[in-house]
C-alpha cells in the first residue's frame, strides 16, 4: 500500500534538523503539505522546505516559539486561515540540559520543561481546535526512551519527555470521540547532533539490530501513525530503539 497525505496539512514542530527534518521531509514526500517549524536556525530550516519542494512536495517555514501561547495561537490562525485546516502535528521540538540532580539549576528545570512539555501542550492546543471541527487530525508526541526508563544525569528530560506520554494518553480519552488520534512514539539512541562525534559504532554494538538509529527510523513510525494505516491506534507509545531495551 502506498502512504498518500494529499490534501492534508502537516505541522511539524522543530523541523530544521535531525528527527524533525527528516519527519518533515518523510510526510512532504508522501503528499502533504508541510509547515516545517523552527524557533533561531532559519536558513536550516528553509533547506529542508527546500529539499521538500525539489522532490515534488509542498512546504513553507514557519518561525515561532513552541512555548509561547501567543504566538503559537497567530501561527496556527495564520495556516488555517491559508490551508483551511491542520491535519497532522507533530510536536518534536525540544530541548536538553542533562546534569547530575545535584547539578541541575532551577532555571534549566524550567527551560526544558517549557520548550518539551508545556510547548506540546500549547500547539496540542490551538492544532485540536482546528481538528475538532473538521472531526478529524492525528497529534504525535514524540518522547524518548528515558521519559520510560530514565537515564543517570537525565532526571530534567525525563521528566519532560514521561510528561509527554502522560498528556498522550489523557489526550487520546479527551479527542478519540471527536476523530483525533493521538500517540506518542519513543526513539532510543538516534543518530543526531547530539551524537555527532560520539562513537556510534561502539555504541550500536550493544544494541540487539547491532546500529544506532537513523532520523528516517523515526519518521517512517509517524507516517504511519498519520496514515489510514494507523487509524485505530491511539493512546499508545511506540519505541523505537532497535531492541535496546526489549
Amino acid at each position: 500500500m502506498i502512504i498518500d497525505l494529499k490534501d492534508k496539512v502537516a505541522i511539524v514542530t522543530g523541523a530544521s534538523r535531525g528527527i524533525g527534518a527528516a519527519i518533515a521531509k518523510t510526510l512532504g514526500a508522501s503528499g502533504a503539505h508541510v509547515i516545517v517549524n523552527y524557533r533561531t536556525q532559519t536558513d536550516l530550516a528553509q533547506a529542508v522546505a527546500d529539499d521538500i519542494t525539489a522532490h515534488g512536495g509542498s512546504a513553507e517555514i514557519m518561525g515561532f516559539d513552541v512555548a509561547d501561547d501567543q504566538a503559537v495561537r497567530a501561527c496556527f490562525k495564520a495556516v488555517t486561515d491559508r490551508h483551511g485546516r491542520i491535519d497532522i502535528l507533530v510536536n518534536n521540538a525540544g530541548i536538553s540540559k542533562d546534569a547530575l540532580m545535584l547539578r541541575v539549576k532551577p532555571e534549566d528545570f524550567d527551560a526544558v520543561v517549557q520548550v518539551n512539555l508545556k510547548g506540546a501542550f500549547i500547539c496540542a492546543f490551538h492544532a485540536s481546535r482546528s481538528m475538532i471541527k473538521q472531526h478529524a487530525g492525528r497529534i504525535i508526541n514524540i518522547s524518548s526512551i528515558v521519559g520510560l526508563g530514565g537515564n543517570a544525569g537525565q532526571s530534567v528530560y525525563a521528566s519532560a519527555k514521561a510528561g509527554l506520554i502522560g498528556l498522550t494518553k489523557s489526550l487520546a480519552k479527551e479527542l478519540g470521540s471527536r476523530g483525533i488520534l493521538v500517540n506518542a512514539v519513543a526513539p532510543g539512541l538516534i543518530e543526531t547532533d547530539m551524537t555527532r562525534g560520539m562513537d556510534v559504532i561502539s555504541m550500536g554494538a550493544g544494541i540487539p539490530l547491532g546500529r544506532v538509529g537513523r532520523p528516517e527510523d523515526v519518521a517512517g513510525v509517524v507516517l504511519f501513525l498519520c496514515s489510514d494505516l494507523g487509524s485505530y491506534i491511539t493512546g499508545q507509545v511506540i519505541v523505537v530503539d532497535g531492541g535496546l531495551y526489549a
